[in-house]
């Protein structure tokens, strides 16, 4: 009885060894249940290209045999989030031979409660350890139901929780291991050929992050680029050749919203090593690493893109104030405002940058006596081109104070008013400076007198720049006249 039981095992071990749908070793065009499977192990190369709008491009070439004729093909290990429409696919060796008639997108990935819920009403084989013998047995079963927990027949008993494990004759066709594109191909050319297919994903995008460390005087700057990676497209992608592009690409509406997650650059004196050549492309800028990279799935990569040292910077003090001031008698005119404190520099290659650069997140650091740096501020700044101004927003002065007071506001006709102010500016820091006071105006104004000069910047803006001396003040006192 021994003997047969240990015979019986042996022909079952060799039965499941030889079960249609295991796992086929890695070679070109594997069989696989009457389609031919091309997994990631014929990939001959992957490029991939990213874009700020969590979108990216991927193109994959792998190789494969065929005969000639028609053909199941699947193409194993894309993207979990893939957009199944954007697929297009063809051959590189012979582009005329290699034609897809029927495309279709497995995406029922395998787990052990689909795998159990697709043999409901089958036959299971359940292996289990003796307690006496400490033999391992098995016992063949018909699997009732998965609801709560697989329910068995053995025999003429219904079992409910067997620690058995439990072994499957097969893999059923529904369930993929891995999200792939299952092809009908019609093949004019028998042997080898590369095929590529190009598809968009959701999932991936990418964001720059700029650290600008103001030097002790104040006038100077060093500043790192990175680029920063989010990989939530459900695949990896290795030795990819990576590109990103920067500009605002539509989408069409009902695009999934991507909710942006922020990794901050923990390390300020890092520098980063440009790594990518920049070029135009129609009307964005697109960035090619100039080695491979590989992304693993949920994966955030940070990648150095721009270091230029001892870039020409200049803290510019605002003072603004706001249209309702100018409409009638108002209270809140008068009081304490803040000045805002912005650092600008020229995107110019004069300076050290002459760059496209991509927008993201500015952090500014200012470096201290000894040697060591504090955080100052951050802003976002959009898409800058070369030669344009970079103005990054850190937040309020403290040692730079206003008080504005509205003196006079008066009717003149039914469309006509004239209104005074006066704006007291202190400064209690240990340099003179020059805060830049900026008043939007409504309607159609006449400056009547005013203590500083002023220019019409826009057609709503007048634009005052007050020197003041440190540990000192200076009043501005302007009358307008406006036609609303």
């Amino acid at each position: 009885m021994r003997t047969l039981r240990i015979v019986c095992l042996v022909a079952v071990i060799v039965v499941f060894a030889g079960i249609p749908g295991r796992t086929v070793a890695a070679e070109s065009g594997s069989r696989d249940r009457g389609a031919f499977s091309i997994g990631t192990e014929e990939q001959t190369g992957i490029a991939v290209t990213i874009y700020n709008v969590n979108l990216g491009l991927v193109r994959d070439r792998r190789k494969v045999i065929l005969p000639a004729g028609e053909h199941e093909v699947r193409f194993l290990g894309v993207a979990s989030e893939i957009i199944p429409a954007s697929v297009h696919v063809g051959s590189l060796t012979d582009p005329g031979s290699f034609r897809v008639i029927e495309q279709n997108y497995a995406y029922d990935l395998l787990n052990p409660q689909k795998l159990l819920d697709t043999y409901v009403g089958k036959e299971v084989t359940l292996y289990e350890k003796n307690p006496y013998t400490e033999r391992e047995e098995f016992v063949r079963a018909t699997l009732l139901s998965n609801n709560s927990g697989p329910i068995f027949r053995i025999g003429d008993s219904i079992v409910i929780g067997h620690t058995g494990r439990i072994i499957f004759t097969g893999l059923p066709d529904n369930l993929v291991g891995k999200p792939t594109l299952v092809w009908t191909v019609r093949n004019g050319r028998e042997g080898e050929q590369e095929i590529e297919a190009s598809y968009l994903t959701n999932g991936i995008t990418w964001r720059a992050d700029y650290t600008v460390t103001v030097g002790e005087g104040g006038d100077r700057a060093d500043i790192s680029g990175w680029v920063t990676i989010d990989n939530r497209s459900g695949a990896t992608y290795r030795d990819a050749r990576l590109a990103l592009i920067a500009g605002d690409v539509h989408r069409a509406p009902g695009a999934p919203e991507y909710q942006q997650r922020l990794l901050r650059t923990a390390d300020v004196a890092a520098k980063a090593e440009p790594q990518f050549r920049e070029e135009e492309l129609f009307e964005y800028h697109r960035y090619t690493l100039d080695r491979a990279a590989t992304i693993e799935e949920n994966e955030m990569k940070q990648i150095g893109f721009l270091s230029a040292d001892g870039v020409p910077v200049h803290t510019e003090f605002v003072f603004a104030g706001a249209a309702h001031y100018y409409y009638n008698r108002v209270a809140d005119a008068a009081g304490e405002q803040k000045v805002g404190v912005f650092v600008e520099m020229e995107n110019r290659r004069e300076s050290r940058l002459g760059i496209p650069l991509p927008k993201g997140t500015m952090r500014v650091y200012k470096r201290g006596g000894d040697g060591g740096v504090q955080f100052i501020g951050e802003d976002l700044v959009n898409h800058t081109p070369k030669d344009q101004k970079v103005r990054i927003r850190l937040g309020s002065a403290f040692d730079v104070t206003g008080k504005r007071t509205q003196t006079d506001w008066k009717k003149i006709a039914s469309d006509t008013y004239e209104a005074g102010f006066e704006i007291v500016l202190s400064n209690h820091k240990r340099e003179d400076v020059v805060v830049k006071v900026i008043e939007p105006i409504p309607g159609d104004w006449t400056m009547l007198s005013a203590s500083h000069p002023h220019r019409k910047t826009e057609a709503y803006a007048a634009e005052f720049a007050v020197p003041v001396k440190r540990d000192g003040e200076t009043v501005l006192a302007y009358r307008v006249r406006m036609r609303f």
